[in-house]
């Protein structure tokens, strides 16, 4: 997706691309082709609440069939988050993720964030259906860790999830978790959905052609894998706002029940001179031909979001 266009620097960007996705439910949602947008001046506020912190674990529930190909790709890019098994090749999504942590200094906190990942849970039988509501999800989440953690929902290609496809790819929420010694706990949750074959030009641009706006070739998916490089963009996003505003009163502008978070404020912006409709100017892989902007472990190559950078006030990205 090239052009000719004059670049635009990431603040005018970020006017260019605010289009939020509404949800009346879940206090955060991620739309990936948000191709033209509202101008906004704003800067991302703190509301004062908790962020996450400590060490954190990622819990994958998977729903549905998803080859081990497939679970691989997102387990490995969880373990490429953390700092302490960094991608030797730069840039990394290690390298990515630190973005965040300037949200915690601007707090004048001394704790961060450090995740790793936890178990992975199989419901391969459909056993609530294949068509799913919010409390599901939630239902599902609650399989993971109930204390420090995040627990992750994907859903296969062939599950409908409400909203999923109509106005959200993913969402991020927090529910109780575990009383231990008469407290009671708090666990996050992200869901995301394969959209492989129900709307992969809604949730996996710029790996699919878009349903509207600007209209370019689609690029290579780094790992080959349209439905699953498209949950990766999805999740990184809302990891980004679980760690950030994991309860609806950390980091945010607009309203709290559709905020804009730390990726969800950039979004379409994947490299410098991105524009609508055209991602940026991302790495190429010379033998594939796949387009990527972050190193992983086990030589994964992905794609990831633009993160707000809360220092420069700008779209910060990789390359």
């Amino acid at each position: 997706m090239s052009s000719s266009l004059i670049s635009y620097s990431t603040h005018l960007i970020l006017k260019l691309f605010l289009l939020i996705s509404f949800f009346n439910v879940c206090f955060a949602s991620r739309k990936l082709t948000a191709l033209v947008q509202e101008p906004q001046n704003q800067l991302l506020q703190y509301h004062k609440g908790a962020l996450l912190s400590g060490k954190t674990s990622v819990n994958l529930i998977w729903y549905g069939k998803f080859k081990p190909s497939q679970r691989a790709i997102v387990s490995d890019f969880i373990t490429s988050l953390s700092s302490s098994t960094p991608s030797k090749a730069d840039p990394s999504v290690a390298k990515w993720w630190k973005t965040t942590e300037k949200y915690y200094h601007l707090t004048n906190s001394k704790k961060s964030l450090s995740l790793y990942l936890g178990k992975q849970v199989l419901v391969e039988n459909y056993s609530l259906g294949k068509s799913l509501t919010q409390k599901q999800i939630v239902q599902l989440a609650s399989m993971g860790e109930q204390k420090d953690a995040i627990n992750i929902v994907l859903t296969a290609s062939d599950v409908a999830v409400d909203g999923f496809c109509v106005n959200r790819c993913g969402t991020h929420g927090s529910s109780k978790g575990a009383i231990i010694r008469g407290k009671t706990y708090k666990f996050a949750y992200i869901w995301v959905g394969n959209s492989e074959t129900q709307c992969a030009g809604y949730c996996a641009w710029p790996f699919h052609q878009p349903i509207y706006g600007p209209q370019s070739p689609p690029l290579v998916a780094p790992n080959n894998d349209v439905g699953v490089d498209g949950m990766v963009i999805n999740l990184a996003s809302l990891l980004a706002g679980t760690a950030t505003n994991p309860f609806g009163n950390g980091y945010y502008q607009g309203e709290a029940d559709a905020p804009l978070e730390a990726a969800s404020a950039c979004p379409g912006v994947y490299a410098k001179g991105a524009y609508p409709g055209y991602a940026g100017d991302l790495l190429v892989d010379k033998t594939t031909g796949a387009s990527y902007n972050a190193h992983g472990m086990n030589g994964r190559k992905y794609v990831l979001p633009a993160l707000y950078d809360p220092s420069t006030s700008t779209c910060s990205t990789l390359v």
